[in-house]
């Protein structure tokens, strides 16, 4: 059940996992994750970068399927998710920008055009959106990310930026 107001807007960031819409967070919906974020930047899946990819992905559900699977089932529901975030995430969410670091630096890597090790905020926009982030909010987000005002987001600014957007409620 949830109770708080925190708990409320963490439980309503569940849906960007939940890839598929089944009502559960498994190992799936981050495959059906990457499979989007490859087809969107055009790039294969058995290509360096797309098994770069998919490894990020699996660790990324490795970590909260450790953090959020209290029963064990290779599922999170959106109560251990909830659970999840709010007991073992909020006080420390470089807990949670650790376990997401490798699927988000192979993310940024498959959006990063001109190799240069940053995106443009066009498209940190569209890694956000194909990752179920809505489209008014992802352009806010990505926008907030470009501190410097550049143009483009690195692995530094994105990695904390995300885990704030799933462990912080404003």
């Amino acid at each position: 059940m949830v109770s708080s107001e925190y708990e409320r807007r963490i439980a309503a960031r569940f849906g960007t996992f939940d890839q598929d819409g089944n009502g559960y967070i498994d190992r799936e919906d981050f495959n059906v994750a990457a499979k989007s974020l490859l087809a969107e930047f055009g790039t294969a899946a058995r290509s360096d970068k797309g098994q770069a990819l998919y490894a990020g992905a699996e660790a990324f559900w490795q970590g909260m399927a450790g953090i959020a699977d209290r029963d064990g089932d290779q599922r999170i529901t959106r109560e251990e998710f909830v659970t999840g975030a709010v007991k073992r995430l909020r006080a420390n969410p470089d807990r949670f920008a650790e376990i997401a670091r490798p699927f988000l630096h192979a993310a940024l890597v498959v959006a990063d055009a001109d190799g240069d090790g940053a995106v443009t905020v066009a498209d940190t926009v569209r890694v956000l959106r194909v990752l179920g982030v809505p489209e008014g909010v992802a352009e806010a987000v990505a926008a907030g990310i470009d501190a410097d005002g550049d143009g483009k987001v690195g692995e530094a600014e994105i990695v904390p930026a995300f885990a704030r957007y799933f462990t912080v409620p404003e």
